[in-house]
């Protein structure tokens, strides 16, 4: 979704329960100058997107512990 500044400034509730679900970008002069969005929503998506890598016989543990040796 993309909003004017003075948008934003009329309705700043409304945008930040909106950026909780998706990017809300804040145009002025026609141009882009920020972006509202959740800072967890990018973590979820990939953690969401490691579901089924993981072998079924692996712990938790054992993967961090996998993890931490690569380094």
């Amino acid at each position: 979704m993309s909003i004017t500044a003075t948008e934003l400034k009329a309705n700043l509730g409304k945008y930040l329960l909106l950026a909780a679900t998706e990017d809300v970008y804040i145009t002025q002069y026609g141009k882009i100058v920020a972006k509202l969005s959740n800072p967890f929503q990018d973590r979820m998506e990939v953690a969401e997107s490691l579901i089924g890598i993981l072998p079924q016989t692996m712990t938790l543990e054992e993967a961090k512990e996998e993890r931490l040796e690569g380094e």
